[in-house]
């Protein structure tokens, strides 16, 4: 990739992102005012307003789903991934190859935990929800800290996309404006050549561009800057190579020919305007009731401008003048509470606020839990799988990709055969114990039916293939013991 092949397509990427700004704008406004600067504008023209927001209920909805997004697919401090060997593993050497994938989950694990992964993925998820869009960052951390991750959360203000028709995204672009000290930190091969470059005070902002263009297995990676002090000419900083990108964009859902993603806010945007107007409307209704409307004759006495609503003043009248009279409004059914009642509700309901919320603290049985999770897992369904794909298993294969760079774990390839991605968050395992409830029954079942020494069922083999499906350590597996001899010809069974 050359520097004209990555400024063309970023002018592309601008300008087909350019039809969902609009609409971005709105979501951040209404969803997240305080973060309206990933909207779209660097010199903070877009930034959050609350002068004309009066209803914080799609405020408190994107945040607590975005917070169980976090709890039901990437827990913190948990497991919520294992590698484990493929089907065509068997016999000692699949008791092996577990061993080792096991130790290399969870030397990926505890880089994890040690990094910033769940501060960054929480503000990814704020996105994802609100505009349907979110882009994770994922590098190489500096040697000498205690993990070899680094995340970051890249705004939406700073990342553009294009893909192919089928909406696969194929190229990604990252804008951003970083001070000289910056880029010369990020970049320190570029210091030695600072005294040629003409880059103003430091205080003044650089343009840099981050493009990376996927295909044939790699991702080819390029930045570029407008080195010069007009801000006209650019230069090329830095090139390279990648198995899989550093920028993971996710989407919620996907419209067919679309590329970017739509969101549950997109979906309840028309409640979360109309509540925040019946709200706007019931405030100044308030404040009507409050002080009043007042009538007064104009008789040459009374002077309204210095009139004061307050305990203990005194009005002035001419004689024979009424004075103040209150201006009577006529019966009336006041239907703003229903109104706003059920708009709210609509709002929950779309953002899953109802249906994703803590267990109430009255004792429920266990088939009510049950049924509550199946319940989660039928909402987050779709959800989850594209975000399995887009998110979960880009990031996995990335900490692999990095760790194997280092050193830390053996060269290892996630093909399905050999070695197999296992997830293990509480949403994965709903569907683990539908399939472990089934087994059950049907080993309950067997065994009432099987004549006494019939053996059909393999003990061991059940046992472990449920510790597997509950994520238990392996550690706690005892040590297969030596294959027994198989018997004579002349024996018998």
């Amino acid at each position: 990739m050359d520097l004209q092949t990555a400024r063309t397509g970023f002018h592309k990427a601008r300008a087909l992102r350019a039809a969902w700004e609009p609409l971005w704008r709105d979501c951040f406004h209404h969803a997240q005012p305080t973060r309206m600067q990933a909207g779209l504008d660097r010199h903070g023209n877009g930034r959050g307003r609350l002068v004309d927001l009066f209803d914080s209920t799609a405020i408190d909805g994107v945040q607590q789903l975005a917070a169980s997004l976090v709890a039901e697919l990437t827990p913190p401090w948990s497991r919520w991934f294992g590698l484990v060997p493929g089907h065509e593993v068997t016999g000692e050497e699949r008791a092996q190859l577990a061993g080792l994938l096991d130790r290399t989950t969870r030397c990926i694990q505890g880089h994890l935990d040690r990094s910033n992964f769940a501060i960054e993925i929480q503000q990814c998820f704020l996105d994802l929800v609100t505009i349907g869009t979110s882009t994770l960052q994922f590098e190489e951390a500096a040697a000498g800290e205690s993990t070899a991750f680094s995340f970051t959360a890249v705004p939406a203000a700073e990342m553009y996309i294009d893909g192919d028709r089928n909406g696969a995204i194929r190229r990604q672009f990252r804008e951003t404006f970083v001070s000289p000290e910056t880029l010369f930190g990020r970049y320190p091969e570029m210091a030695r050549d600072r005294s040629d470059m003409e880059t103003g005070s430091d205080e003044e902002s650089i343009r840099l561009v981050e493009a990376v263009i996927r295909g044939h297995g790699r991702s080819t990676y390029l930045a570029y800057a407008d080195l010069s002090a007009e801000g006209n000419q650019s230069s090329i900083i830095e090139e390279g190579c990648f198995s899989g990108s550093p920028f993971i964009t996710f989407r919620w859902l996907k419209g067919t020919g679309e590329l970017y993603g739509r969101s549950p806010v997109m979906s309840a945007l028309p409640d979360i305007k109309t509540a925040n107007k019946v709200v706007e409307l019931i405030l100044k209704n308030a404040s009507i009731a409050v002080t009043g409307i007042w009538l007064a004759e104009d008789d040459g006495v009374l002077n309204p401008a210095n009139i004061r609503l307050v305990p203990g003043s005194i009005i002035p009248k001419a004689p024979g003048s009424s004075g103040l009279t209150p201006l009577q409004t006529p019966g009336r059914l006041d239907v703003s509470e229903l109104v706003l009642e059920d708009l709210r509700a609509n709002i929950r309901h779309t953002l899953l606020t109802d249906r994703l919320a803590p267990l109430p603290t009255t004792n429920m049985t266990a088939t009510e839990v049950l049924e509550r999770s199946v319940e989660s897992a039928r909402l987050l369904g779709a959800i989850y799988g594209r975000l399995q794909a887009e998110l979960l298993t880009p990031l996995v294969g990335r900490a692999i990709a990095i760790l194997v760079r280092r050193g830390e774990i053996a060269p290892l390839s996630i093909d399905g055969a050999t070695i197999e991605l296992q997830y293990r968050s509480p949403l994965a395992r709903i569907q683990a114990r539908e399939e472990m409830r089934n087994v059950m029954s049907w080993l309950d079942t067997a065994t009432r039916l099987i004549a006494a020494g019939d053996d059909i069922i393999d003990s061991r083999a059940t046992i472990q293939w449920l510790a597997e499906q509950l994520g238990v350590p392996r550690e706690l597996m005892a040590r297969s013991g030596p294959t027994p001899e198989p018997p004579a010809a002349g024996d018998a069974p």
